[in-house]
């Protein structure tokens, strides 16, 4: 049963996702940019070891709190972990007033038709069984879209939902995440068609479901306005996509309505080898940044 307290926060409260749910293939990108080269680790185990220092070192400093972040999507190692001598979940929420996310996609598929639907998932519900028994939320899953092309957006957009009925059904609220590629050559075509393709799935779901959307930012902004009204949307968040934090929030401040939910964004001017009080200023004035191309708009 969906926890009526994290589902008030996520659908009213001032702030934005921040997003820690690098996996195995983004990992090592995560880690440079934070100041860690792949020679200076030895095996998946010491990288997930290292990526997981670095994302208890976030949510730990003192900026990260839900006055700012109101929810947080973790990767499914970092949800088995701990921060603060308990399970991830239970001090984000508990410590931190941080509502819990927990990614579940495995990974995208071969392109085909412009688009990446998920690979298979076949042990999602002894997943969602374990995340409900950790105190995670929601879910989110991720898909692309590189160009405009109808069989390739609609089939993305129907197994987001296909899965998202299934996600839905162990109490869990997922973020429905079809990310359009910032470099599309169509991206503006394929955003209007997978505007059309959501508020079909949308108006389809029983009265009473309630869902998130993670949207590119839009070519034209307040383009997702008509989602973000739609009654089964819970909030519209935004993905950085590849904009730099600055890109991202200026975009995002002409989009009213959408928060956002970045990760490289988020973490971008952090380093391993800076002290306490430089990592947790520079985290808190990224924070204040993000949080206020969420709620201050243009």
């Amino acid at each position: 049963m969906t926890d009526p307290k994290m589902m008030s926060q996520m659908e009213d409260k001032p702030g934005f996702i921040a997003a820690l749910d690098q996996s195995g293939g983004s990992t090592p990108g995560a880690l440079k940019l934070y100041g860690i080269a792949e020679t200076d680790y030895d095996g998946d185990e010491a990288m997930f070891r290292l990526m997981h220092e670095m994302r208890v070192r976030i949510m730990t400093a003192p900026a990260f709190s839900g006055d700012r972040v109101i929810g947080a999507i973790l990767f499914e190692k970092t949800m088995d972990g701990e921060a603060g001598g308990k399970p991830v979940p239970t001090y984000l929420w508990e410590d931190r007033g941080v509502v819990p996310f927990l990614k579940v996609d495995k990974g995208l598929a071969a392109e085909e038709n412009g688009a990446q639907v998920l690979k298979p998932m076949p042990d999602l519900d002894a997943l969602l069984k374990r995340a409900t028994a950790k105190g995670i939320f929601g879910t989110k899953m991720r898909s692309v879209i590189a160009k405009d092309d109808k069989a390739g957006v609609g089939a993305v957009v129907r197994q987001q939902f296909e899965i998202g009925r299934q996600i839905l059904d162990h109490g869990l609220v997922p973020i429905i995440e079809p990310e359009v590629s910032i470099g599309s050559p169509s991206k503006q075509e394929a955003e209007a068609r997978l505007r059309d393709e959501l508020a079909r799935e949308l108006d389809a779901l029983p009265a009473g479901t309630r869902v998130f959307l993670k949207l590119t930012l839009p070519t034209q902004a307040d383009f997702y306005k008509p989602l973000v009204e739609h009654k089964a949307v819970a909030r519209v968040v935004a993905l950085s996509g590849g904009y730099s934090r600055a890109d991202a929030c200026e975009k995002l401040s002409r989009n009213h309505g959408m928060i956002a939910s970045f990760s490289r964004a988020l973490t971008e001017d952090l380093r391993a080898t800076m002290d306490d009080a430089a990592f947790n200023a520079s985290l808190g004035k990224t924070i204040e940044e993000i949080y206020a191309a969420s709620v201050n708009k243009v």
